[in-house]
């Protein structure tokens, strides 16, 4: 696991200075703090930071083929490294290292661009062809592994992290307003936008290939045709499903250093561990986590199934520092993010990290087997599903802004008389669609978003080219390709580098996704029972019955309670500062009622308000540091009287 970055000229004569790759380098040192290797050559320079897990003594990178003309820098992991490795040496190539990364440099050799192909696993990489002047530039299939390019000046420069492209162009962090209004609707940056106006994000299953100072960027996979797949009987659907699943446990258990997993207590890294202690000789290590509030703590669910399959348990109880984990966070994220569970998973990721480099993770199984609850309300057939086509049309035109606002059903049957596609949209935006209940925003900010294109034609785009003909797989397939990659694997990845934690995930496995992809709706939501399939499977490696089918939490804290005690005083006075408002976003009447509200407890306005805040720290901790090293302390920095973090420390060994 690394980061990589690098800076290529369209002028040949235009030499490139190693310590300008040295310090986008040097901005990532979290993702690498093992080694650090460069190549610069003329108008060329590739850098990483390398976390060493494969070849520990021997995989410095770059990596290069036999004559030096091909040169590689990767981060990920290629699980299917030792059978390519075989492959290639049988045509006469010959390998220096151990190490997964030359398995590239070398198939790159063979078959040029399309060395993707074969590849199995999560990555981002960078190979420069000298011969041919050309860079290409390639991300996993699912989006696992970040990379970000931006062309500025007659220079191509790209990074596993944006700061990594702004350490060596600083005068790149223009704010992209339209990319903030994404933000506004779901709490992230859909690719391939980031904040920045001239830097970009890869998409996951793409490529990006350079020459003589041009770029192409082209799909090379996406998922398949959804529920073209029927299996004979359940049996036979289950079997499959176990064969294909253990197989990509069993491949990510490849590692030269201490490896676990990540328990939170649900089905999907419930299974995972299953899987783990079935294919492992020793005691498999699991962390979790868990909070004093019972209503968010799943820790005795994960403790109940480490005891059942007999891991080295690891618990932490914790009453996180909220003002420390976000002045870290928003120093080093690059972007606004909103999704809270970040805070758990950077405290999860620090347990692990002190007792093991890799650990495997359950992301994935809820865009693949419909385990959101949002699916099932979408779907759920009501009286407003009968609406007509006008009738619904008429109501939220004509009818919904005269309502008061605490009118019962007002905001649900706007929701219902929408088509399901946009009825969906409205679900997962905090931004409603069509401009509703936006009082939280200026007039301004209001009347410029009305010009530019919505932030939901991506979206809307995504659900009606889905390869699927029922609702719920092209729904499935918009959450693949933006929530997951944009959301999920974007805070996974973060996290987990930042305690320079390599995190894997099996349920992510392509072959894998591209079976179950394959599978009829039914198999994954049946009669109201979400993941129908996985909890059957669940049931079959013996996670406990209560583990399975308990109410879904989520990884998810308990900000409600926080922000009405803790943090109330620096809410009220960050997000009201005339600094914040000097911005433009909001109205401030209206930032006053939704504190209000939340303060009083008349309604919950923790997740508007997390958003707002995180927003705030971003532009005063990110966007006014210097990008040239790691982190430092905060330019500002949240105060609190919460207690320090009680670390109350179970450590179960089976």
């Amino acid at each position: 696991m690394c980061g990589i970055a690098g800076i290529i000229n369209s002028d040949a004569s235009a030499a490139i200075d190693p310590q300008a790759i040295h310090c986008m380098c040097q901005a990532m040192v979290h993702r690498g703090p093992d080694d650090e290797g460069l190549y610069v050559k003329g108008p060329v320079g590739l850098g990483m930071r390398r976390l060493s897990i494969i070849d520990v003594a021997g995989g410095r990178q770059p990596i290069h083929n036999e004559d030096e003309t091909v040169w590689v820098v990767f981060n990920g992991e290629i699980y299917n490294f030792p059978e390519l490795r075989s492959e290639l040496e049988s045509k006469g190539h010959r390998f220096y290292t151990h190490t997964d990364t030359e398995v590239i440099a070398h198939l790159y050799e063979e078959r040029g661009a399309k060395c993707v192909d074969q590849l199995r696993g999560m990555f981002a990489f960078a190979v420069f062809d000298d011969k041919r002047r050309r860079l290409l530039l390639a991300r996993d299939r699912l989006g696992i592994k970040p990379l970000h390019y931006a062309c500025a000046d007659g220079r191509l420069l790209f990074g596993s992290e944006i700061k990594a492209i702004l350490a060596a162009a600083p005068e790149l962090k223009e704010i992209k307003r339209e990319s903030l209004l994404k933000y506004f609707h779901f709490g992230y940056i859909p690719d391939p936008d980031t904040a920045f106006q001239k830097i970009h994000k890869l998409p996951p299953g793409h490529l990006l290939e350079w020459s003589n100072g041009g770029i192409q960027i082209r799909q090379y996979w996406d998922l398949p045709s959804y529920g073209v797949h029927q299996p004979a009987s359940e049996e036979e659907c289950l079997e499959e499903l176990e064969d294909r699943l253990a197989e990509a446990v069993r491949i990510r258990l490849i590692s030269e250093v201490p490896l676990g997993a990540l328990l939170s207590g649900g089905v999907d890294s419930s299974i995972v561990v299953a899987l783990m202690a079935r294919a492992s000789s020793s005691a498999v290590k699991t962390f979790s986590i868990g909070f004093s509030k019972q209503d968010f703590n799943e820790a005795p669910y994960a403790r109940e199934v480490a005891q059942r399959f007999g891991t080295e348990h690891h618990e932490l109880m914790v009453e996180p520092r909220l003002g420390e984990a976000l002045d870290a966070l928003t120093r080093s994220l690059e972007e606004p993010f909103g999704d809270s569970s970040m805070i758990p998973t950077y405290y999860i990721c620090r347990l692990a990290r002190r007792h093991v480099t890799v650990a495997l993770s359950g992301d994935g199984g809820d865009e693949l087997f419909a385990g959101y609850e949002r699916y099932g309300f979408i779907l759920r057939k009501t009286l407003g599903d009968y609406i007509p086509p006008f009738l619904g049309r008429w109501y939220r035109q004509r009818i919904f802004h005269h309502l008061p606002s605490a009118t019962y059903g007002r905001n649900f049957i706007y929701n219902r008389s929408m088509p399901l596609r946009d009825r969906y949209l409205d679900y997962i935006s905090w931004l409603p669609v069509h401009s509703r209940e936006n009082s939280v925003f200026s007039r301004e900010f209001l009347d410029w978003a009305a010009k530019v294109p919505s932030p939901l034609a991506q979206f809307q785009d995504y659900f009606e080219r889905g390869p699927a003909k029922d609702p719920l797989s092209r729904l499935l397939y918009l959450d693949t390709k933006a929530y997951l990659p944009g959301d999920i694997l974007t805070k996974v990845d973060r996290m987990s580098m930042a305690w320079s934690l390599e995190a894997r995930v099996p349920l992510l496995d392509h072959p894998f996704v591209e079976f179950v992809s394959r599978l009829p709706a039914q198999w994954k939501f049946r009669h109201g029972d979400q993941k129908y399939i996985l909890k059957r499977l669940a049931e079959r490696l013996g996670v406990p019955h209560d583990v399975i089918y308990r109410p879904k939490q989520g990884f998810a804290l308990p900000l409600v309670h926080w922000m009405r005690k803790e943090f109330r005083g620096e809410l009220a006075r960050l997000l009201l500062e005339p600094r914040t408002l000097q911005r433009g976003y909001f109205n401030p009447s209206a930032i006053q009622e939704t504190l209000d509200e939340h303060f009083t407890g008349r309604r919950d306005r923790s997740s508007r308000i997390w958003r707002l805040l995180v927003l705030e720290l971003w532009h005063r901790n990110f966007l006014e540091s210097d990008f040239s090293s790691e982190p430092g302390p905060p330019p500002y920095a949240l105060n609190s009287s919460q207690p320090a973090q009680r670390q109350s420390l179970l450590t179960l060994t089976g």
